[in-house]
């Protein structure tokens, strides 16, 4: 969590409210009877029962996951009947949960590990087993002075339990967690952790990688300059078999518009260096978006993103609008708030002959 790219921007100025005049309705709840459900989603079917999508980007399950609150940070089990999701209103950052069961989704609540309301909770990360989460919290570490706000950065775990449930949250401990900033954890397959350290307050945010060996962590290690030497790179999610890292990157040249965080791939060479950033372009970093937090499906076929970017329409006036269409829209995703937003992650898998071309490679066409 890059802190000067986030907050809680739940208090709309005047110009904002005037903006959602123009913003897509949202796409209606079912009664509670069917447990808020969208009626275009299949009750018991994965994914919250979404229609996969394709090339262009969609919302991601709007009244359930994507609310009109700030929702960001997707992690899903193995056998995806676990969702969990990050959300922020007010004074509360915590991380929500929905489960499948008897062919049905529970209506999202807090996950137990992030419970504690005296500290904010974000950024989940399964294990690839789904027996262990990461994320990152507030909680000041044994010794730590306690902060207002963010001023304590710290990466926790909790273990799954036999009954299915978590176990009390704990700190991860050095090496991971030290005097600096440590978020946005994010796991290989074999347990290697890759997460985002800042050594001074909003300075040399670098994505460093920790294995895991004899059951700890090593000394992480900072990935090359080819990763976090140009902008500012942040909030890294990396594939469990380390093929590709897809990050934040504010400061290049290159992102819509120049100099603004994009969400940008890194793919992974044979002999373990990284190829330059390839930005995702328009249609995921929209020039109105503040990127977040990257994820892809533990079956690797959707990508998922925050954005916060409103849709808007243009409209000659606001003549006939009432205060009633006003605050449905400020309670609908698509808002100015953050929003989870899903793709077909072919999208990145096109971006891959880019890479071998700058190695100086011939590049393979992906159909």
């Amino acid at each position: 969590m890059m802190r000067s790219r986030i907050g809680f921007r739940l208090l709309l100025s005047c110009s904002l409210l005037l903006a959602l005049a123009f913003v897509e309705p949202r796409q209606r709840v079912a009664a509670a009877g069917d447990q808020g459900v969208p009626r275009q989603m299949a009750p018991g079917g994965p994914y919250l029962g979404m229609k996969a999508p394709g090339l262009a980007p969609e919302l991601f399950a709007p009244g359930v996951v994507s609310t009109g609150l700030a929702d960001r940070d997707v992690a899903m089990t193995p056998d995806g009947n676990e969702i969990y999701f990050s959300v922020t209103f007010r004074t509360i950052g915590t991380i929500m949960v929905t489960r499948r069961a008897g062919g049905r989704w529970t209506p999202p609540e807090v996950a137990s590990f992030a419970a504690a309301a005296a500290y904010f909770h974000m950024e989940p990360c399964l294990s690839g087993d789904g027996r262990r989460v990461f994320f990152l919290t507030n909680r000041p570490r044994a010794g730590e002075t306690p902060g207002p706000g963010w001023a304590n950065q710290n990466i926790w775990a909790a273990d799954r339990q036999g009954d299915g449930s978590w176990g009390e949250p704990y700190d991860l401990g050095a090496p991971i967690n030290t005097e600096g900033a440590a978020f946005f954890p994010s796991v290989t397959r074999d347990g290697t952790l890759y997460f985002i350290r800042v050594k001074a307050p909003r300075k040399d945010a670098a994505v460093y990688r920790s294995p895991f060996v004899g059951g700890r962590f090593t000394e992480p290690e900072r990935l090359s300059d080819v990763v976090n030497g140009t902008g500012a790179t942040y909030n890294a999610f990396v594939a469990p078999d380390e093929r590709y890292l897809i990050a934040a990157v504010e400061g290049r040249d290159d992102s819509t518009p120049p100099k603004k965080a994009n969400y940008y791939v890194f793919f992974r060479n044979q002999d373990g260096t990284w190829s330059a950033g390839i930005n995702l372009g328009p249609a995921i970093n929209d020039p109105a978006n503040t990127v977040h937090s990257p994820y892809v499906s533990p079956d690797g076929r959707h990508f998922f993103f925050s954005s916060n970017a409103p849709r808007e329409r243009a409209r000659p006036s606001l003549s006939g609008l009432t205060l009633a269409r006003l605050v449905d829209l400020n309670a609908s995703p698509q808002n100015g708030n953050a929003d989870i937003y899903w793709v077909s992650a072919e999208v990145i898998e096109h971006l891959r002959p880019q890479a071998r071309d700058a190695l100086g490679r011939v590049p393979r066409h992906v159909m």
